[in-house]
């Protein structure tokens, strides 16, 4: 099935009259209706959300999309910071907020909140590192990423693990912290 001229013109039709995909789908035949959703999405017509409309609200509708595309608004942003917005956010635990796109991410945890010990044991570990990529990794080699992983200077320490564990023993102090410790970064 191809969609004609005529086609298209019976789908925006009757999308504009308020009709289901279902609907619309079998009155053309030979489409499904997620064909029908597919091309009502590709051809830009309204959402409906306010209930069915007519063919002139939906291309009021479509109207504004190019100018969403072309530059983001800043007003929606102090309208999601409204105080029952805060509410609703602070009765989430902190792990497992949703932040929208374009916000700044909380702080995460830093090299500063690591013992200077363990820092100390890693940079000189580094040092001696094997530097292998990721075909040359084994279950024997320390897997911990140093660098971009986008840039050719990225690499995996690869060497001996610590017994049950995928780093070595300097990578194993960062990556696994005591639970006392934890918990006292949270405060």
């Amino acid at each position: 099935m191809s969609w004609t001229d005529e086609r298209v013109e019976v789908l925006k039709k009757m999308w504009g009259e308020g009709q289901s995909a279902s609907q619309i789908a079998k009155e053309l035949g030979g489409v499904t209706r997620n064909a029908v959703i597919g091309k009502v999405h590709r051809l830009g017509l309204s959402n409906r959300a306010g209930g069915g409309g007519s063919k002139p609200a939906a291309k009021e509708k479509a109207a504004p999309k190019p100018k969403a595309a072309a530059a983001p608004k800043p007003a929606p942003k102090p309208d999601l910071k409204t105080e029952p917005a805060i509410e609703q956010k602070s009765a989430i635990p902190a792990r497992k907020q949703i932040i929208p796109a374009g916000q700044p991410l909380p702080p995460q945890p830093s090299a500063n909140e690591i013992s200077p010990e363990a820092l100390a044991k890693v940079n000189e570990v580094e040092k001696k590192a094997k530097k292998l990529s990721l075909m040359e990794l084994t279950e024997r080699t320390c897997k911990w990423p140093v660098g971009d992983p986008a840039t050719e200077d990225f690499w995996f320490c690869g060497l001996p693990v610590k017994a049950g564990k995928p780093y070595c023993e300097a990578h194993v102090g960062v990556a696994f912290q005591p639970m006392s410790s934890r918990r006292d970064r949270r405060r």
